[in-house]
């Protein structure tokens, strides 16, 4: 399918590895020339490289954590006026609630809710202007279904998917759209644990984690970020127009509900 966004412009946060390097793959894929982030220079001009190497779009590198405001000027004045902005960043870490002090809190509000609603606010009122525009919020499948230890990631990322409900309404009569994916059990380095980014695994012990981490998972299996970024794709797509302010479980069926 065509997805009707060759040419546009897309900034992809968080993208050098896992969901948000999905993202940016399967949207370089659909002819989009992007920005992409990360905190780890070395690794995020190794995703441009491929990325510009596969597809041959446009890839400009900004390194840092998307959170810091100066980075954050960095990637807007790359990228002043996108049709696309993925908003992604790394969750807090698994902890007890009770260990959580006010600085911690802080830190986890603003990376998973403020920092997401700060780079929206630079950008809804230019793409509503040009009459096209696509935001995607990667955010949790925790939104829905609480994990202990998880509680800070999962209460930020909460705010945020209600905060965006309202605006979300706003702007999709001028062409621009508002949705969140919420990740299940995708094959990230999140999910394998604390190890050096992108060390591979023995054959054997992939496949034995795998099996084991997808058992309780209706498709049998770990989803993938290649998978996870086509359908954030086609929701940046000129065929979604019609679709916003709705959170989209991406977790073969994990999350057990009709409605």
């Amino acid at each position: 399918m065509d997805l009707g966004i060759r040419g546009k412009k897309a900034i992809v946060c968080a993208s050098s590895k896992g969901l948000g390097r999905g993202c940016a793959m399967a949207l370089a894929e659909a002819g989009v020339d992007l920005v992409v982030n990360g905190r780890n220079a070395e690794l995020l001009a190794k995703t441009a490289a491929e990325i510009r190497e596969k597809f041959g779009v446009k890839v400009i590198e900004v390194a840092g954590d998307v959170s810091n405001p100066d980075v954050q000027k960095a990637i807007l004045a790359a990228c002043p006026d996108p049709d696309i902005l993925v908003n992604n960043n790394g969750g807090p870490p698994y902890r007890d609630f009770r260990e959580l002090d006010r600085a911690k809190i802080l830190d986890g509000v603003t990376n998973n809710m403020v920092t997401p609603i700060e780079l929206i606010q630079a950008v809804i009122d230019g793409m509503a202007r040009r009459g096209f525009g696509r935001i995607v919020n990667i955010t949790s499948l925790s939104v829905y279904v609480p994990i202990p230890g998880l509680d800070l990631s999962s209460g930020a990322r909460a705010g945020l998917t209600s905060f965006l409900a309202g605006v979300a309404r706003t702007v999709i009569d001028r062409n621009v759209t508002i949705n969140s994916l919420l990740p299940g059990k995708l094959d990230t380095d999140r999910l394998r644990g604390p190890h050096e980014a992108g060390t591979p695994e023995e054959p054997a012990a992939a496949a034995e984690r795998k099996a084991r981490m997808g058992a309780d998972v209706p498709a049998k299996r770990l989803g993938t970020p290649e998978e996870f970024g086509q359908i954030c794709a086609f929701l940046c797509s000129v065929h979604a127009g019609y679709l916003t302010g709705q959170n989209i479980p991406v977790d073969g069926g994990l999350y057990v509900s009709a409605f």
